[in-house]
């Protein structure tokens, strides 16, 4: 299930306001106008998009606010509720057979889960599923990285895009140096393309960008975990083992947790005794 993730908005507007506060602090409402320059968002943005359009597909484009979405949303999971189900399913198979789990999958809500327990039950061997579920993680792994790249990429452009700006108001105040009038506003474009391109690329696309990278790896642990779940269950392990064995990706906090819920459940059952 996911949930909006409040904190990249809340970095991006953290990050805005401190540099706002900065600028008006010292130079006032009417010196932050000044760093406000269409001629400068013009070449930043107008170079990074016209780089981005260079480097990738329409089709990889047209993804790219997509992959942008994935950093303001959350998937909850939780590694001991996952251990748990693959301790039910594991008694259940123990206790009925690898073909009682076809009805058991259908209230699991994981997709990769349901296709590896129906796999076990086809009888797959193990390294086959092994091999099967592996690649299906290799494959999501590359998705992830194309979509990463977009960011990548607008990090690595807008800089660079405001340097050429910074050249571009120093080759107009050059030329212009016998009037003075002119040298405020091209040392402005030559100053603030630097500033948009940095801000772009440091509060937006890299941060961003850092952060699906967390969101993948942290998703390709959670399918491995699955998968050893998932050939523990097919090859009848007993539940015991087989919670000792997952209960080994677990932090120390997370083990406690789940100690502490077994302890509740055996006590709610001799309550009930």
């Amino acid at each position: 299930m996911k949930k909006f993730d409040a904190l990249t908005p809340i970095g991006i507007v953290v990050g805005i306001v401190m540099v706002i506060f900065g600028i008006a602090s010292n130079a006032g409402i009417s010196g932050f106008i000044s760093f406000i320059d269409p001629a400068s968002m013009f070449i930043v943005f107008g170079g990074l998009s016209a780089g981005l359009l260079v480097s990738f597909t329409l089709k990889d484009l047209k993804h790219m606010f997509k992959v942008i979405r994935q950093s303001f949303s959350i998937k909850e999971e939780s590694l001991s509720q996952l251990i748990r189900t693959f301790i039910g399913l594991s008694e259940r198979a123990r206790r009925e057979g690898l073909l009682a789990l076809e009805s058991e999958i259908e209230n699991v809500e994981d997709p990769f889960i349901r296709k590896g327990i129906l796999l076990a039950v086809d009888g797959i061997e193990p390294d086959v599923i092994s091999d099967i579920m592996n690649a299906e993680i290799v494959a999501m792994e590359e998705r992830h990285r194309k979509g990463r790249s977009l960011l990548e990429k607008a990090g690595e452009y807008a800089p660079a895009w405001g340097m050429i700006g910074t050249l571009i108001g120093l080759v107009l105040m050059l030329k212009n140096l016998n009037d003075p009038t002119t040298l405020g506003p091209n040392m402005a474009i030559a100053l603030l393309t630097t500033l948009y391109g940095s801000l772009l690329a440091n509060l937006f696309f890299l941060p961003i960008a850092a952060k699906l990278q967390l969101k993948t790896e942290k998703e390709v642990f959670f399918k491995q975990i699955m998968i050893e779940g998932i050939i523990g269950v097919q090859s009848g392990q007993n539940p015991k083992i087989l919670e000792e064995k997952l209960n080994a990706f677990l932090s120390t906090q997370e083990l406690d947790d789940v100690k502490q819920a077994s302890l509740k459940g055996e006590e709610a059952l001799n309550n009930e005794a």
